[in-house]
């Protein structure tokens, strides 16, 4: 069967997460959204999102990439503001599905 293959990022809150106040937790909230908008326009991310009635809790949100790295994946992810910040902690896997079928701001994501 032909697959295409897209690096899958799990966000997960850890089991610990570092402290902080309101202000600084919207601002951390707000450079997370904001890097993962310039993720998607520069086209390494195909889609990304929240998660919410979850057997987990700790289950936060998936991130499609296509980079053609694990690698290359994981070092955006860590880069994303929330995970530098302590808040999320990532999982970093291969995902496959059939030709055609992720699609992204209205097309088909093609290699």
């Amino acid at each position: 069967m032909d697959l295409e293959a897209f690096e899958l990022v799990v966000l997960r809150r850890p089991k610990q997460t570092r402290d902080y106040d309101e202000p600084t937790l919207g601002r951390i909230q707000r450079e997370h959204l904001a890097y993962h908008a310039s993720l998607r326009e520069s086209g390494q991310v195909v889609t990304n999102g929240p998660v919410t009635d979850q057997p987990d809790e700790s289950l936060r949100g998936f991130t499609f990439y296509r980079t053609g790295s694990l690698q290359e994946a994981r070092r955006l992810a860590q880069a994303d503001p929330a995970v530098q910040a302590g808040r999320l902690e990532i999982e970093v896997m291969t995902w496959y599905c059939p030709p055609g079928t992720m699609v992204s701001a209205g097309r088909a994501v093609t290699l």
